[in-house]
């Protein structure tokens, strides 16, 4: 099964790979700005919530199946974790112990999010740290072992306000706990085209690692994996986002009419549309232009896995009807109506770059051209620059094998 990702190299993937988990979290900096606005702190809180709890314990327990990684024990977990838009390597820092297999530990040395959220008060630390975290670790567990149990050590607000590590939580299996169970919203997802797209095997005799069977890392390195499974993780990392936001727009439209409910989940693409272009344009040092723009948008979450969006980029865009508009995903919020989402990628690249659309909602085409004058950012896109993610540089690091300690 093709792939849009199959025209880089595997060096480039390995760049891309926590490109997009990265993307994947700022996803929330993109919406929440907006559902503060219309739902106030509280209702924020619970779209965070519904959101993660119905996609979470789907695109993990896909993944566990991509890299044969599949167990009920602390290292599945944790091996998890490391490949979830919603831990993403060094920006969200987790560092695992391992005590045996139904005990373990984590804390972050970094959490990304902390930062970004700290400025705004101790309710909105509190918000996260304690309201959305609590059931959203158990419920991404869930696809492991329901009998896990995610607690906290101790969690901001930080006390002293510089203290480090930033949290640290312990991870316990026993089969005494109560199950938990998957919620409503992750079953209502669970008969969505997303959950269900089949994407290509990995190649078992492509060089490097074909899968995560073997010891839980202490960071992975993603240049040792093979390049077919760099392609896999891409896709389903993807597929991780799309989940996310069918998510989302199930508990915002439980909460808004359908026209309002439609624009709130327009925005949230707008301002990632933007800032994941512009990461990776930057990341993969792609061509500046025209030429540059197509291949973000070749690249750009917002039109993969190839097997889920049905689009074509070559001169131009060629978009068609299929799994992602049946889902209402997000490129359900792009055509001659909404061109914003392009333009915010095309302009993540050059400014002044603009695309016209031509078609109908599902069965349109799209060309990028050049303006005499560069446009103003998107006040979407703004927003979620807000957030240290959008700035954040990975850095080189050495992976070690974790084993039990006791």
């Amino acid at each position: 099964m093709d792939s849009r990702f199959d025209e880089l190299e595997r060096a480039e993937l390995a760049v891309l790979l926590p490109e997009l988990l990265l993307a994947g979290q700022l996803i929330d900096r993109s919406a929440m700005a907006w559902c503060i606005a219309a739902f106030g702190r509280e209702g924020m809180t619970r779209i965070a919530i519904e959101e993660w709890m119905a996609a979470s314990p789907i695109y993990t327990r896909r993944m566990q199946r991509a890299l044969r990684y599949e167990g009920d024990d602390v290292i599945t977990i944790f091996k998890g974790l490391q490949l979830d838009i919603g831990a993403p390597p060094q920006f969200m820092d987790f560092r695992y112990t391992v005590r045996d297999p139904w005990h373990g530990e984590f804390h972050l040395d970094h959490c990304g999010a902390l930062m970004d959220v700290e400025p705004m008060g101790e309710r909105y630390v509190r918000s996260m740290c304690h309201d959305i975290e609590d059931p959203t670790f158990d419920a991404t567990a869930v696809a492991t072992n329901p009998r896990a149990q995610v607690r906290p050590i101790h969690r901001p607000p930080r006390e002293p306000v510089d203290r480090h590590p930033h949290c640290a939580w312990t991870v316990t299996i026993d089969s005494e706990h109560p199950p938990v169970a998957e919620s409503d919203g992750c079953r209502a997802l669970r008969g969505c085209r997303a959950a269900t797209t089949e994407l290509g095997a990995i190649d078992p005799d492509d060089d490097g690692s074909a899968d995560y069977s073997g010891p839980l890392r202490s960071d992975l390195v993603f240049r040792e994996f093979s390049r077919s499974a760099l392609v896999r993780m891409a896709d389903e990392v993807c597929l991780q986002m799309h989940l996310l936001c069918l998510g989302f727009a199930r508990s915002v439209h439980s909460r808004l009419g359908a026209d309002e409910a439609r624009q709130l989940c327009a925005k949230q693409l707008l301002g990632i549309a933007g800032i994941s272009a512009e990461r990776l344009h930057r990341a993969l040092r792609l061509p500046d232009g025209i030429e540059g723009a197509l291949r973000v948008l070749a690249l750009h979450p917002l039109l993969n896995p190839a097997a889920y969006v049905n689009a074509h980029v070559g001169d131009g865009l060629t978009v068609h009807n299929g799994p992602a508009h049946e889902d209402g995903a997000w490129i359900s919020f792009c055509g001659p109506e909404n061109t914003a989402p392009l333009q915010a990628i095309v302009r993540a690249v050059d400014p002044r770059l603009d695309v016209v659309v031509e078609g109908s909602d599902t069965d349109w085409s799209a060309r990028v051209l050049r303006r005499a004058e560069p446009a103003a950012e998107f006040d979407e896109v703004a927003v979620t620059r807000v957030s240290t993610g959008s700035t954040f540089r990975f850095q080189p690091r050495k992976s070690i094998p974790i084993t039990p300690v006791s």
